[in-house]
């Protein structure tokens, strides 16, 4: 019997609601695997928990997660209550950073069951990889003098060390899929670390000579996946370019509500965590209707990333197949509660 021992954090807002109905898909998995159990330890880490007692977790917090296999994280932030710097920064991101989970990684792709806003969208299938530890979300800089004269400095830190590896990562993805690698750049507007980011993209490039690569400023970038998404099939991007591309990815697939998301650890030290795109939405909580997709596509990702992709594969076959018999949610055009879709997709994979 091969047992996952998962860390689960449900958070804030609809990840309280989601979480429960993509714990009952992954055991809805394991009765049907036969040779695989799930063992989960949740853990109350959130705004609420922040107001209790003034931090997002607890002092041992990291200590007691890094122990699991995974960590399975539903939103995070509540503004009304903390803000979000400080919510985002004491839990979701101090996670990001202790546990080394340097490679961000977000599929976007045309969900059978869901009508895509683009009139065309000729059955995207893309991924982007973001560089997860640094780049523009660098914590280097700060503020002086108030008033007029005031100025604020941000800046952005990017080492070759980790530009690299997450361009290897890219490209090693690529060449499981189309053997296709885009980079976002702006290397004609950011003249140090964007011409920086484009060297160590070619120069990683001439390793994988199997694999096709272009190069796309920002700007452009965006207006494609827009465009021609179809186009695309592994997008590398630093920090911040990931963040606002895979946005449009959600948004092209119809709705944020099914964007999921892996925050992986590439050294084996510590757990990857995977977590919904979507935020924890206070405007639907306690209305039955958030979007639970977003949440169980990412356990798909969370049993790939541990070694069950033919079981990852089967879960996003039935996800497809629920939405395409009409289950979906407010947000995606349709009627059905959180709880009608999860039950859905549990009994047809307790059915194959």
């Amino acid at each position: 019997m091969k047992k996952m021992n998962i860390g689960v954090i449900p958070g804030d807002g609809v990840g309280k609601e989601v979480m429960p109905e993509a714990v009952k898909v992954l055991d809805a998995i394991a009765e049907v695997h036969g040779g695989l159990s799930f063992e989960y330890k949740s853990y109350p880490y959130s705004c609420e928990y922040y107001l209790e007692h003034g931090k997002m977790m607890a002092d041992d917090g990291l200590e007691q997660l890094k122990n699991h296999d995974a960590v399975f994280l539903g939103a995070v932030g509540n503004p009304q209550l903390v803000p979000d710097h400080i919510s985002l920064w004491g839990l979701l991101i101090a996670i990001r950073r202790e546990f080394e989970q340097v490679i961000n990684v977000r599929p976007a792709k045309q969900l059978r069951g869901i009508q895509s806003p683009l009139a065309n969208p000729k059955g995207f299938d893309f991924v982007v990889v973001r560089e997860n530890s640094e780049g523009e979300y660098s914590e280097v800089g700060g503020r002086i003098h108030r008033g007029a004269d005031e100025v604020a400095i941000q800046n952005a830190v990017f080492t070759r060390k980790g530009t690299e590896r997450a361009m290897r990562f890219a490209f090693d993805l690529a060449k499981e899929r189309n053997s296709h690698v885009t980079s976002a750049t702006k290397s004609n507007g950011i003249v140090h670390s964007m011409p920086f980011w484009d060297e160590v993209f070619r120069s990683v490039g001439e390793d994988y000579q199997d694999v096709d690569t272009v190069s796309n400023h920002i700007d452009a970038l965006a207006a494609f996946l827009i465009t021609r998404p179809e186009a695309f099939d592994v997008i590398v991007a630093s920090n911040l370019f990931g963040d606002i591309l895979t946005d449009v990815g959600a948004a092209i697939m119809g709705s944020i509500g099914v964007a999921p998301a892996a925050n992986i650890n590439l050294n084996g030290k510590f757990p990857s965590m995977f977590e919904p795109v979507h935020g924890s939405a206070p405007d639907i909580v306690g209305k039955g209707i958030a979007n639970p997709v977003g949440q169980i596509w990412t356990g798909k990702m969370m049993l790939d990333h541990l070694g069950e992709q033919e079981l990852g594969q089967k879960l996003l076959d039935v996800i497809e197949e629920v939405l395409e018999a009409g289950y979906k949610t407010p947000d995606i055009g349709g009627n059905a509660t959180t709880k009608e879709v999860t039950e859905e997709i549990a009994q047809r994979l307790k059915a194959l």
